[in-house]
């Protein structure tokens, strides 16, 4: 592979782009998805499996935690890189990925002393009950001494799809997918390790896809390079990234602050089994968006690039095609948990009760998943085109806002508590695609139109002049 393999952003077909980009990141975001579900379905056929996965679900919001501060970096600084790439500004944008470089690591050092020191505390804060707190602790501990290895590998591979090497971003994720799938049923079994073998696949395999993401980004075949000249960070530079990888990192963090909140509800109407029906859920969250996440990625570098590039109509064409398949997905997806909830169930864990107050939830939680595929196309172009803060109030929009409050406030008003609980999910979601929708139309035309304006003025004053 050489650079002149990177995907030609700039005057490719636009249905060709999407492909050649998408497949590879939806590839990428459901090999992922394996380093957190293969975990589970192992733990959950171990002794006491269905304790072990609801002291996995309380340990989940600080994991979020330190992948979002992966995302803050990531997410912010990508969108940025294809931007200046677009304005064949290449030294901007190696300044920029070498600066979020240098931030990934002071903020990997940074948490791993935090969670290191305060773990427990903040376990029983979450929701860990006497039965779950040493499976929580021991899984913790050892993903926490990781840390560094998850901010390099989630937090620099961005900058590798951002250039066009769609495929290289996707080896990163399978290599460590594959180590940690082998290496599961080795240490959680065949070394009685038990939750604490999950978590040392993970880390294994974390290391190994952060080596592969600095020798690539190092190397000779990628267009960008980390440069040692602009390793020191930059406060101007790293302030639009800040700026705009806030509501990524929000997204993901407050996704912790929605399962301390449903653990803890969860706990009080449902006990220990609703945590780890709760746990399950979440898993399948992540199978139902984290596809629809590689297909936005595959996007933005299109958007972002033909945005810094002044061409409205590849912009435009991107969108719509982006949003008609995100909502195909999300779609066909609903539509399989409404009809065959415990066949999902089932790849979890095959406990008589787990089985049952799941599969019940997940006909509740899933209800308004069927448009969220509107959100995320939304969510993902605001990003691209560099709009901070109307992708942070969007990013605020559907948990803060409405999940989290929802959560407290319907078991307040509905006699059915567990099912109150469950219901806060599809009210936020259909009400924040609605607003979402509202606003990308709005803003959305603004935006273009304040760059149709741009260039016209730049033909007219290149226009020569008549004597």
């Amino acid at each position: 592979m050489s650079k002149k393999k990177s995907t030609d952003l700039e005057n490719g077909s636009i249905g060709k782009l999407l492909v050649t980009l998408a497949v590879p990141s939806i590839i990428a975001q459901i090999v992922n998805l394996l380093y957190n579900i293969v975990d589970r379905i192992f733990i959950g056929r171990m002794a006491n499996g269905e304790i072990a996965m609801a002291g996995i679900g309380v340990a989940m919001p600080i994991i979020m935690i330190i992948s979002a501060f992966s995302y803050l970096i990531g997410s912010g600084g990508a969108p940025l890189t294809a931007i200046k790439m677009g304005e064949k500004n290449n030294d901007e944008a190696e300044k920029i990925m070498s600066n979020s470089f240098s931030m990934l690591l002071i903020i990997g050092v940074s948490l791993t002393i935090v969670f290191l020191l305060f773990k427990e505390p903040i376990l029983w804060a979450f929701g860990a009950s006497e039965t779950t707190i040493n499976y929580a602790l021991d899984y913790l501990t050892i993903y926490v001494m990781g840390t560094l290895f998850v901010q390099i590998a989630l937090g620099m591979n961005p900058f590798i799809n951002t250039q066009g090497f769609a495929k290289i971003g996707m080896l990163t994720v399978l290599i460590g997918a594959v180590i940690n799938i082998a290496l599961d049923p080795i240490l959680i079994f065949g070394l009685n390790m038990g939750v604490k073998g999950a978590a040392v696949a993970t880390i294994v395999a974390q290391a190994v896809s952060a080596i592969w993401v600095l020798r690539f980004l190092t190397g000779k075949k990628t267009i960008l390079k980390l440069r040692k000249k602009y390793l020191k960070i930059d406060i101007k530079t790293m302030k639009p990234v800040f700026a705009l990888g806030i509501a990524p990192f929000i997204m993901q963090s407050t996704e912790s602050l929605v399962l301390v909140s449903l653990n803890n509800q969860l706990s009080r109407f449902g006990g220990d089994l609703a945590i780890g029906a709760m746990t399950i859920m979440s898993s399948i969250m992540q199978i139902i968006l984290l596809p629809a996440n590689g297909l936005t990625q595959g996007a933005q570098p299109i958007i972002s690039y033909n945005y810094g590039a002044k061409n409205i109509d590849r912009v435009k064409k991107t969108f719509k095609y982006t949003v008609l398949a995100t909502l195909s997905y999300t779609f066909f997806m609903c539509l399989i948990l409404m009809i065959a909830p415990e066949m999902v169930v089932k790849i979890f864990n095959n406990d008589p009760s787990l089985l049952e107050i799941t599969s019940w939830s997940i006909k509740i939680y899933f209800a308004g998943i069927f448009i969220f595929g509107i959100q995320a196309a939304c969510q993902s172009t605001f990003l691209a085109l560099g709009q901070a803060k109307i992708s942070l109030f969007l990013a605020l929009l559907r948990k803060i806002i409405l999940l989290v409050p929802l959560i407290f406030i319907l078991p307040i008003i509905m006699e059915e508590k567990l099912f109150a609980v469950l219901l806060a999910e599809p009210v936020a979601d259909v009400t924040a695609v609605l607003i979402t929708s509202i606003c990308f139309t709005v803003f959305y035309k603004k935006t273009l139109n304040v760059m149709d304006k741009n260039e016209n003025k730049f033909f007219e004053n290149e226009k020569p002049s008549i004597n």
